[in-house]
């Protein structure tokens, strides 16, 4: 059986940088932001001072083109009589 102790070693150090970044993380999330944050005004933050501006994760969806509507064809309305009158045949 070898020896673990290059392992314990290593597992430190990697568990050390860790922390160092993750507090540096944190440190840097809650640090002070200017008012002027366009992301601000939307209500986009989650926490005491921790906002990230609107992240997209769908593509845009996709709708059909519009059909085709003809535009409305004038009637042919035939000849006739209105009110004892002749009217001959005209379009509407």
């Amino acid at each position: 059986m070898t020896s673990s102790a290059p392992r314990t070693t290593r597992t430190r150090r990697i568990a050390a940088t860790c922390a160092v970044l993750g507090l540096a993380t944190i440190g840097i999330a809650s640090a002070p932001k200017p008012a002027n944050a366009w992301w601000r005004h939307y209500g986009y933050g989650w926490g005491v001072g921790v906002y990230v501006p609107p992240v997209y994760v769908a593509p845009p969806a996709y709708y059909a083109p519009p059909a085709y509507y003809a535009p409305p064809q004038r009637a042919w309305i035939p000849a006739h009589w209105e009110y004892g009158y002749w009217v001959p045949g005209h379009w509407s």
